[in-house]
């Protein structure tokens, strides 16, 4: 299983807005402390914003930051909401399957399994978790400490 850019840089914006906690930062900001394009990164925000994940204000001091605790957002949540492509396998989406050992095959099963076990160990996971140890994250991203 890969993850889409789109999910990892959703996750890297919300690391780094966890670890600017009240301070506010631009696009332009995270963009250039992960290397992303301005485009991407505006995507993911503005996604993110709209998900009330982080809050957009505008204006002299506005800028970025998060919309709720860092301990309320759970990384299964965001994953889910980030990762909207095609499923796993073609089985998964009866409608569209072509598979002919879509009745006997069980393949299906231990996919779908896998996928929950996936989700369930991301659940257990909260932004504040990611960000345990701020000091080298912030290093590493040239953040003062």
């Amino acid at each position: 299983m890969k993850l889409t850019l789109f999910s990892d840089y959703s996750l890297r914006i919300l690391i780094y807005a966890a670890l600017r906690q009240e301070e506010r930062f631009s696009v332009v900001e995270v963009a250039q402390a992960y290397q992303l394009s301005r485009n991407h990164a505006a995507k993911a925000v503005n996604f993110l914003t709209q998900r009330g994940y982080l809050r957009a204000q505008r204006g002299p001091g506005g800028g970025l930051c998060l919309a709720q605790a860092a301990t309320a957002i759970r990384v299964g949540a965001v994953v889910r909401l980030t990762e909207t492509g095609a499923p796993l396998v073609e089985c998964f989406t009866p409608a569209s399957n072509t598979c002919p050992l879509i009745h006997v095959c069980l393949l299906q099963r231990a996919l779908a399994e896998a996928w929950t076990a996936f989700f369930h160990a991301l659940d257990q996971y909260t932004l504040a978790d990611l960000v345990r140890q701020p000091n080298p994250l912030r290093q590493a991203l040239q953040l003062p400490l």
